[in-house]
Parts: structure tokens; C-alpha cells; sequence
């Protein structure tokens, strides 16, 4: 597969949705992730991250402006000990809750689909990094319509054991701007990881659409000892 420039391919679209970056630092150091969410409705971009824990939530920047919290206020991201779950939706407390109860990641979203968004079917796309002993492996996961056909749920694991310095895969929910939102399609992108948490966060949040990002999450766990630093952009401030 092709390596791609995470700049180029957001620049390249005003649109991407929600996305999932999760790779690897080019020292091997670190375990990376990043989460952005974009919005092309009051609604969606009446919001910023919070720090939740060890995790974020989304909340209302003007709580006298939010009209649905339904799909646009849940927590992103969370820790189940070693384990950090990414999400772009409340499937992440659905996540954390099985995988307490010992069961797997892909188990814990056979019990999820797309969301309930017609004509749009937007799909759940999640992730999960585990860090122990010095060892780090991720999967990703996306959860979607069949072409637009609601009646039909296509679910997509795609698991990455002992992953290479420098090397990240992206995934977000749409693969352009649209009306429906055609969803994305293929295995998740093949992209660079460069640089330390502030250049990496500065580079991503330059790169996404300048009317349509509303907030951004970058998270650099040390895979030796598993502490982890942490960076929110947001565009309401």
C-alpha cells in the first residue's frame, strides 16, 4: 500500500467528516493517535473537547444554541487500563463497558451500526491502542450501511500487530462533501507520522478545512512506560 501524506489528504478534502489517525512516532517511541470532529451545521459546530479523566468529552460551547445532542455529544476517547478506545461516538462507552466484561473489541461492536442519520448512515468508525510491556499493537474498526441501504450493516475490523516506526493509518466517516455524505470506502490509509506531539497536532489542525473543523484531539503515549501527553485544539474558544 502506498504511504500517504496525512497533509495532503486532508487539505484534499473540505469534508472528511470525523477521523481516526493511530500509527506510530518515527523515534518508535510513541504511540500516537489523533481524533478530529468538522461540522457544516450550527449544531455540529457549537462544540469543543473537554479533558474527561483520562479521556474527552464533547460538550456545547453555547449550551443555549445545542438542538440535538443525540449524535454530537458523547466522549471521544476513554481508558480501560492499558487499552485507549477512540471513537466518533457513544460506541465508546460500549466498547470500554464489554471490554470490561472480557469481551473483544469486535465482539463489543457487533452490538453497534452506522448511525441513524438518514439519508447520510453515518458510519461508526473506532479504534483501540493497547500499550503494555513495552509492546504496542491497534486495530481499527468501521461500522456502515450497505451503499446507503440501511437494512444492511457492513462491519470492517483491520488489526495492526508490532507496527512500524513512523507508519499511521487514517480512517474518517466520509470520503468527500456530498449530499448524501457518500461514506468512506476501502481499508483505512496508509499515512506518515512525523514529528513531536505540538509540530504533528499543528501540522493536522492547519491541514483541515478552515470552515469546517471545529475540534481536534492528539494524544503521544511513551510505549515504554505508558504515561502520555496530551494536546485539544479547539476552534471555539
Amino acid at each position: 500500500m502506498k504511504m500517504l501524506s496525512l497533509e495532503t489528504e486532508l487539505k484534499g478534502n473540505s469534508y472528511p467528516g470525523r477521523g481516526i489517525v493511530i500509527g506510530k512516532s518515527t523515534d518508535g517511541k510513541y504511540a500516537v493517535t489523533a481524533y478530529f470532529i468538522m461540522g457544516r451545521s450550527e449544531n455540529s459546530r457549537n462544540r469543543v473537547f473537554v479533558e474527561d479523566g483520562e479521556g474527552i468529552r464533547t460538550q456545547a460551547f453555547d449550551p443555549s444554541k445545542l438542538s440535538d445532542p443525540s449524535l454530537i455529544i458523547y466522549a471521544p476517547v476513554r481508558v480501560l487500563g492499558n487499552k485507549t478506545i477512540v471513537t466518533n461516538g457513544d460506541q465508546t462507552d460500549t466498547i470500554y463497558e464489554l471490554m470490561d466484561k472480557q469481551q473483544t473489541f469486535e465482539q463489543a461492536l457487533r452490538t453497534r451500526e452506522f448511525e441513524p442519520d438518514a439519508p447520510n448512515y453515518t458510519p461508526r468508525i473506532s479504534g483501540i491502542m493497547h500499550v503494555e510491556n513495552g509492546n504496542y499493537n491497534y486495530a481499527m474498526s468501521i461500522l456502515k450501511s450497505n451503499n446507503g441501504n440501511p437494512e444492511a450493516c457492513n462491519r470492517y475490523t483491520f488489526a495492526y500487530e508490532n507496527p512500524v516506526a513512523g507508519e499511521g493509518h487514517f480512517i474518517h466517516t466520509y470520503m468527500e462533501d456530498g449530499n448524501p455524505l457518500p461514506s468512506f470506502e476501502g481499508e483505512p490509509k496508509l499515512v506518515g507520522i512525523d514529528g513531536d506531539i505540538d509540530s504533528f497536532t499543528e501540522k493536522v489542525w492547519n491541514s483541515l478545512n478552515e470552515d469546517n473543523k471545529v475540534s481536534l484531539f492528539v494524544r503521544y503515549i511513551e510505549i515504554e512506560t505508558g504515561k502520555y501527553e496530551t494536546r485539544i485544539v479547539n476552534k471555539n474558544k
